[in-house]
């Protein structure tokens, strides 16, 4: 019987481990609004701390500031849009693609917020669900939470690796 318990509680252990993920605080957003990207990492890699954190920032979304964290370097990567967006009256047309915060620590099994102001444009659509796909670089390993779940899944632990997700909403 103690053996039984043991079992369950290990896989127990295993399977909360395994979806524990990067993950987006906020569960919606409003298409044609401003939208805080509140990235939450629960977690290191297998017992490693986190010492970079990497967010690719899709289509359809204009980066206003990646938020500096205190003892951490912030970087940006710029790019081409697919096409020109409106945004605040003008047209946008290459903007921030990616936004990498790194040179701090953050200890295993320690939560911990990122954070970037975003603007979402009037192209994305409603219900449906934006990815940003993250990768986490700890000191031992690398997790990418990078999979986009397949059409039809109903959530992100339909794969192993799921992005960052949040639900789209048309402007009231």
């Amino acid at each position: 019987m103690i053996r039984l318990h043991a079992l369950v509680a290990a896989g127990l252990l295993v399977s909360s481990a395994a979806n524990a993920h990067v993950l987006l605080q906020g569960k919606q957003a409003v298409i044609g609004a401003d939208y805080k990207a509140v990235f939450v990492v629960p977690h290191g890699c297998s017992g490693s701390a986190t010492v970079k954190l990497r967010v690719q920032i899709p289509e359809g979304v204009i980066v206003a500031q990646a938020l500096p964290k205190e003892g951490w370097n912030v970087e940006t990567i710029n790019g081409k849009y697919a096409a020109p967006y409106d945004y605040r009256g003008a047209k946008a047309s290459e903007g921030i693609k990616e936004v990498a915060w790194s040179g701090g620590k953050v200890p295993d099994k320690t939560r911990e917020e990122f954070v970037i102001e975003t603007f979402l444009t009037g192209g994305l659509k409603p219900d449906t669900t934006l990815y940003f796909p993250v990768v986490q670089e700890c000191e031992q390993g690398v997790s990418r939470w990078i999979e986009i779940p397949p059409d039809g899944a109903t959530h992100s632990h339909d794969v192993k690796w799921p992005a960052p997700g949040v639900k789209l909403t048309a402007k009231p």
